[in-house]
C-alpha cells in the first residue's frame, strides 16, 4: 500500500540523503515524534490483555504512518526505540531503502508482524511504444502481514500489502536484489528463521521472495528454517567469506523416527553454506568452521509480562 509519493529530481534525491543533515530544529521535533512512540510502544508489548496489545497497535501505526509521511524521517534513527528493542530498524547497505518491522505477540503464542518499508525509489515508466522516462520518488508501504494463510511459506511471493511477515535482523546487497534475514516465532512448539529476498519490479513495487537460491530439492523463493523453541541456531552473513552460513538442523539423537517433526529440531554442530555465485545463492553442505557463535545465539524467545519484545537471534 502506497501511502505517499513525492517526485523529486535525481540530483536533489542524491544530494538530499548522501549529504544533509536535518536541521536543529527538525531534530528536536522528530525526537518529540520518537518520544510519542516510546510512549505507545509499553501499551502494545507488555498490556496483560490480547486486545489492549492490538487496540495500541493500532495507536502505533497510525502514528508511524504519520511521522513516516516526512521524507526527512529518513535521517532520523530512532535509536532509542531501537536501543529498547521495541522495534527493527534496517538500512539497506546502498541506502535505497530502511525497513521497520516488530512483533506483537498473541496468547496462543503465535505472533503478528507489522512494519513499513521507505524506500528511494527508481521507476522506469513508459511515455509511448518506445520511449521510457526514469524518475525518482520517496515512497513509504506499509507491510500487512499475511503469513497466517500462507500454506507454503518457502515459495510464497508477495508485495507489501500481501507481506509474509517476520522479523528482520540483516540486509545484505545481492546484485540487482537484497538479501533479509529474519525470525518467526511461530508457535509454542517451534520457532523459525529466514533468508527472505526483496527485489523491486521496473515500476518501483517492492517484492517479497525471488527464485535466486540453487539448494537441493528446494525450488524456493526464500529459504525456511524450522526447529524447536527451546534451542537456538545460528544464521549469519560473513562478509569476508561471502557466505550466509547457518546450523545444520536434524532431529533430536538423529532419530529417523521424527524426520518432519520440527519440534524435535536443532543444530547438529556442523554448518552449512549458501555462496554468492553469479547473482545467485548456492548451496553447500558441511562447511570447515571455527567459532562461529556468539553470544547472541543463546537466547530464548520474549515473554512479553516480562521481557522486551523484540527477539534477537
Amino acid at each position: 500500500m502506497t501511502i505517499k509519493s513525492l517526485f523529486l529530481p535525481l540530483f536533489f534525491l542524491l544530494s538530499f540523503y548522501g549529504f544533509a543533515q536535518l536541521t536543529e530544529f527538525e531534530q528536536k521535533q522528530f525526537m518529540t515524534y520518537e518520544d510519542s512512540l516510546q510512549k505507545i510502544a509499553p501499551r502494545v508489548f507488555f498490556s496483560k490483555k490480547e486486545s489492549n496489545r492490538f487496540e495500541a497497535n493500532k495507536n502505533l501505526l497510525s502514528y508511524w504512518s504519520s511521522i513516516l509521511q516526512n521524507e526527512k524521517s529518513l535521517l532520523f534513527s530512532f535509536d532509542s526505540l531501537k536501543n529498547k528493542k521495541y522495534v527493527s530498524i534496517l538500512t539497506s547497505p546502498d541506502k535505497k531503502f530502511r525497513i521497520i518491522t516488530w512483533n506483537l505477540y498473541k496468547d496462543d503464542g503465535t505472533y503478528a508482524y507489522f512494519g513499513f518499508l521507505q524506500v528511494n525509489n527508481s521507476k522506469t515508466i513508459k511515455k509511448g511504444l518506445f520511449k521510457k522516462e526514469t524518475t525518482q520518488t520517496y515512497e513509504i508501504f506499509q507491510l500487512v502481514d499475511k503469513s497466517g494463510s500462507v500454506k507454503t511459506p518457502e515459495s510464497y511471493v508477495g508485495e507489501p500489502n500481501k507481506w509474509f511477515g517476520m522479523l528482520y535482523v540483516d540486509i545484505i546487497k545481492s546484485d540487482d536484489y537484497y538479501t533479509l534475514i529474519g525470525w518467526d516465532g511461530n508457535d509454542k512448539l517451534t520457532q523459525r528463521k529466514f533468508i527472505d529476498v526483496l527485489y523491486f519490479k521496473p515500476d518501483g513495487t517492492p517484492t517479497f521472495g525471488k527464485d535466486v537460491f540453487k539448494y537441493p530439492g528446494k525450488f524456493a523463493k526464500r529459504i525456511m528454517f524450522e526447529y524447536a523453541t527451546e534451542v537456538s541456531m545460528s544464521l549469519k552473513y560473513n562478509e569476508g567469506r561471502k557466505q550466509i552460513i547457518f546450523s545444520h538442523l536434524a532431529p533430536n539423537n538423529l532419530d529417523p523416527l521424527l524426520e518432519g517433526q520440527f519440534q524435535y529440531y536443532g543444530p547438529d554442530g556442523s554448518f552449512d553454506a549458501l555462496n554468492a555465485k553469479k547473482g545467485k545463492w548456492d548451496y553447500e553442505p558441511a562447511i570447515e568452521i571455527k567459532n562461529l557463535k556468539d553470544k547472541n545465539d543463546n537466547v530464548k524467545k520474549p515473554n512479553p509480562d516480562k521481557e522486551t519484545p523484540l527477539y534477537k537471534p
